[in-house]
């Protein structure tokens, strides 16, 4: 994902647009984006800061309709990653190892909402959201096909007497 359509902006069909690139003006360089599904495309045009006009778009009630559509590129259209770099995209899907060699489970998803990406780990019975930060996951083996990491102690909460009826 490389960005999302946010809310109307006036009634011309502009919308608010947040983007995921290093630069955030980089997002129209690789227009037409996709939906999700490949389905849909949308030729974006940035008209300065975080406004942008999709073509087709020519009301504010087809901007609303368009409100959190997730934005993808192909990812033949990205530039390769430098030595020892790599796509949060490319963590979905790893194994997630403690230092000590136990398997927590798999990476199922990468989230950032605007305060660091997070990891959700779905191992079984049970996932863990933890921040992608170098602290919690200090190695990232993409060819190896797994992440190292070490639990904060704060997420590991134990199970107090009565717990199990306060459900």
């Amino acid at each position: 994902m490389v960005g999302e359509i946010g809310r109307p902006h006036g009634v011309r069909g502009l919308v608010r647009l947040r983007a995921f690139t290093e630069d955030p003006a980089a997002i129209a360089v690789y227009s037409p984006l996709t939906d999700e599904t490949g389905a849909k495309r949308f030729v974006v045009t940035l008209k300065g800061g975080d406004i942008a006009a999709i073509e087709g778009v020519a009301d504010r009630d087809a901007a609303q309709r368009l409100t959190g559509t997730r934005l993808y590129v192909e990812r033949d259209r990205l530039p390769p990653p430098e030595d020892d770099e790599f796509y949060l995209t490319d963590l979905i899907g790893l194994a997630a190892v403690t230092e000590g060699g136990e398997t927590l489970g798999t990476i199922r998803a990468v989230e950032d909402h605007g305060a660091g990406a997070f990891i959700i780990v779905a191992g079984v019975g049970r996932e863990h959201l933890l921040p992608f930060t170098h602290a919690v996951v200090p190695v990232v083996d993409v060819a190896g096909g797994r992440v190292t990491v070490v639990l904060p102690d704060e997420i590991i909460v134990q199970p107090q007497p009565g717990d199990e009826d306060a459900a």
